[in-house]
């Protein structure tokens, strides 16, 4: 078995995220899904899991939960396999009521651009040139 990776995430509205990231193109896993959380996959073996924050609270503990639209907390960097993905997914994103927080930009190594979701946590999407850096 791959190994998987789980992103949690704490959101406000369970619904409204759900809503919003199944408009991105991620999949929700009614499997690992409920009430307090929602497991959406962005592959394979990448998920992205949502939880309502006494939910978050339980899983970490006393801190208090970051306002992701105040302070950074985490960058989530997703790579996939064409340019027109990377501006599928953003461009879908921003649809849905996202905010570009990086707009495109090729160095010739990487194509990315940024969003942040419905509670302020920042995705970044890139596309990366296999062969290295080229003139474009």
């Amino acid at each position: 078995m791959s190994t998987q990776v789980y992103v949690n995430l704490p959101v406000k509205d369970l619904d409204k995220s759900m809503a919003f990231f199944a408009a991105v193109g991620f999949k929700n896993n009614p499997r690992f899904t409920d009430k307090t959380a929602a497991c959406l996959a962005v592959t394979d073996e990448i998920n992205a899991m949502l939880l309502t924050h006494p939910k978050f609270k339980d899983a970490t503990g006393e801190k208090p939960i970051v306002d992701a639209h105040k302070m950074n907390e985490v960058l989530t960097c997703l790579s996939f396999a064409d340019k027109a993905k990377v501006n599928e997914i953003v461009d879908s994103a921003i649809a849905a009521g996202g905010v570009e927080v990086k707009e495109a930009k090729d160095d010739g190594l990487m194509y990315h651009r940024g969003f942040s979701d419905l509670d302020g946590h920042i995705w970044e999407i890139i596309w990366m040139n296999s062969n290295g850096i080229t003139k474009s």
